[in-house]
């Protein structure tokens, strides 16, 4: 039987708790560009239910939170035209960490230092349950997606896209 490990508060695990969100804790050994691929692997889950947090960009440099299966990658091209932006890029990983107030690879959509408009891939929605970043490296909560939409006002998009390689 696996033993209970208890991951110390971030800023996520605390807005989820200040919500009453109950969340499960997923805790593995990061690896660097490990990915949610990897944390899938380690901890035994189906990649498509581990939900990446992305911190992308419009074309004014306006921040937006995109949430994706770990198996798939975003469309920015698609994105862009649901969201009505010229174009849409990944952040920087130093910009993203600023703007999220998390490091890269432990960025979690909630308890972000600033707030920005959160675009969720539609087919999580679907899902029972969903495994996403809980604010740090080598963490992940197991939440309801629809928590998504309720606290984050998540807007449902069709962007993704089979990953190649």
């Amino acid at each position: 039987m696996a033993k209970k490990v208890h991951v110390s508060e971030t800023p996520a695990t605390a807005f989820l708790k200040a919500q009453g969100i109950v969340f499960t804790e997923h805790p593995y050994d990061y690896l660097e560009h490990g990915g949610a691929q990897h944390s899938a692997q380690v901890l035994g889950l189906d990649p498509f239910s581990v939900v990446k947090t992305l911190i992308m960009q419009n074309e004014a440099a306006e921040p937006l939170v995109v949430l994706m299966h770990g198996n798939k990658t975003v469309s920015t091209k698609n994105l862009a035209r649901q969201i009505g932006a010229k174009s849409v890029a990944p952040c920087k990983p130093e910009v993203a960490n600023r703007h999220s107030g998390f490091l890269v690879g432990g960025t979690s959509p909630f308890g972000t230092r600033r707030k920005m408009p959160v675009y969720i891939e539609r087919s999580i929605l679907a899902l029972p349950r969903i495994c996403i970043n809980g604010g740090r490296r080598g963490y992940l909560v197991g939440i309801d997606p629809a928590v998504c939409v309720t606290l984050l006002d998540a807007r449902a998009v069709d962007c993704a896209l089979d990953m190649s390689d």
